[in-house]
């Protein structure tokens, strides 16, 4: 999955977020920070339900490479899902100065044995959508306000459900074109 986004704030602000665990966690929604295990790597927890499925798991976010004078950063991550699976992944997200702020570039992949990636193709990508959409607006909210009103204190931000309907629509119109 590839995506970008625009956030209108100063480069080394988004940078600053996005490379700290303690602050870019409350942004990902079903995610914790458990421990620091050094200044690149650190360990938490993931839940995800989607409508009466759930799952969780427990794993390492290591960053591999950080550059901050490109402002662009890859991380790599393992999860164990409890009761089986596996979910391997890496995610490369590069910054770049626009006239309105900010545009984040990020590409990431996920792979693994899990519950979730069973539920099949079309709806993992709609549930992965759905949740770094989620993650889009908390950076913004927590980046985009004025300085005095950002918040900075460690709460993690609110956590819409994955509704499932709306996925599986989705899922099925992606199927549906894709055939034509």
């Amino acid at each position: 999955m590839q995506d970008r986004f625009l956030v209108r704030a100063p480069i080394d602000d988004v940078w600053e977020l996005l490379i700290d665990p303690r602050r870019v966690v409350l942004c990902m929604p079903g995610a914790r920070l458990e421990r620091i295990e050094s200044d690149r790597a650190f360990a938490g927890s993931f839940r995800l339900a989607v409508g009466p499925f759930a799952t969780s798991y427990r794993g390492r976010v290591e960053f591999a490479e950080v550059d901050e004078s490109l402002h662009r950063a890859r991380l790599t991550a393992e999860g164990q899902e409890r009761g089986g699976g596996a979910a391997h992944g890496s995610m490369i997200s590069s910054l770049r100065t626009v006239d309105e702020g900010t545009e984040v570039v990020v590409d990431m992949s996920v792979d693994g044995t899990s519950r979730i990636v069973q539920m099949g193709l079309g709806l993992t990508e709609n549930v992965a959508e759905e949740l770094f959409g989620q993650f889009v607006t908390c950076v913004k909210e927590r980046l985009e306000a004025p300085v005095g009103a950002r918040s900075t204190d460690g709460t993690p931000a609110d956590t819409a459900p994955v509704q499932v309907v709306p996925l599986l629509a989705k899922a099925f119109m992606r199927r549906f074109r894709s055939k034509r």
